[in-house]
């Protein structure tokens, strides 16, 4: 465990929907002026965001808005080419690009023609993308949250490193052990590159040296935020707000996984941060049965502020 240190936290905007089926852009803006003030850093066209779900100028209208928000603040932005046509690195480049160009930080989000390649070809993709130059995250995505997704082996992983551009990876398998090798490729062989854990069923991996980009801190910024200064500062409550935030986690990413943004729906309206729960078409949803549990979790993290 690393004691001390000071978690770089990324957070997934979840973009809420209105009533009639279309992106609250007004909600949307909102949730990212509350993750900034709550000391994270916001990142959009995630899959918490329905990047997947969105139109092409609705992608380009969440990072507009990223962009005029931020007035100089550090954002990510998901680079999501899956259902583009074209040579898969010149479309990621297109898509890097235009990230920077709105001033946010390109995460290179897995698609089908990546996957579809064995490692070694993976690996040139990679290392052809990186020509764009640093900073670029990359993206390990396991399948129960898209089919496009893949979880690479630690030797790719090591290889990885080796490409400068890339300086840091979120690596969403769910797995502890897998997380840890990482960890411990990182500290051996490039001790400056971030591995920012998507574990939502494991979120004290920081106390290993993980960072984090959840989507499970869309739900509860400030307290993630909270945790995370007193992790930094020996404050034994990190272990009170790790329990409470983990439960959260457990509950709403249970199977299947990506209903867990219709429970942030749920949660935001009974918070009052979104006037409804709606999700786009083709999102999966959970009972209603699902808010009793939100607001007895949302009444235990409110003790604890």
């Amino acid at each position: 465990m690393i004691p001390g240190r000071h978690i770089d936290g990324i957070s997934a905007v979840l973009l809420p929907f209105a009533a009639d089926g279309t992106p609250d852009w007004d909600g949307f803006s909102r949730l990212l002026g509350r993750t900034w003030a709550a000391g994270l850093t916001p990142a959009v066209n995630m899959d918490t965001g329905y990047v997947h779900l969105l139109t092409i100028p609705e992608r380009a209208r969440a990072l507009s808005i990223a962009r005029q928000m931020a007035a100089g603040r550090r954002f990510i932005a998901g680079a999501f080419v899956e259902d583009l046509d074209g040579d898969v690195v010149t479309l990621y480049r297109t898509e890097i690009d235009r990230i920077r160009k709105h001033g946010g930080v390109p995460i290179v989000f897995q698609s089908s023609a990546l996957t579809h390649l064995d490692e070694s070809g993976a690996l040139k993709a990679y290392e052809a993308i990186g020509c764009a130059g640093p900073p670029i995250l990359a993206f390990e995505l396991g399948e129960m949250f898209a089919g496009f997704g893949r979880i690479h082996s630690a030797d790719f992983f090591r290889r990885l490193l080796d490409i400068s551009a890339f300086v840091g990876l979120k690596h969403s398998s769910l797995d502890r052990v897998g997380e840890w090798e990482r960890l411990d490729l990182r500290d051996r062989h490039r001790p400056d590159f971030r591995v920012y854990t998507g574990n939502d069923l494991a979120i004290d991996m920081v106390m290993w040296g993980s960072d984090y980009l959840l989507g499970l801190s869309t739900f509860a910024p400030e307290e993630f935020a909270r945790r995370d200064r007193c992790w930094r500062d020996g404050d034994p409550r990190f272990h009170e707000l790790n329990d409470v935030l983990q439960y959260l986690g457990a509950f709403t990413f249970r199977d299947p996984v990506p209903a867990y943004r219709h429970d942030a729906a749920m949660w935001f309206e009974q918070r009052g941060w979104a006037a409804c729960d709606a999700t786009p078409l083709g999102a999966l949803r959970r009972p209603d049965a699902d808010r009793d549990v939100l607001w007895t979790l949302a009444a235990r993290l409110d003790d604890l502020a």
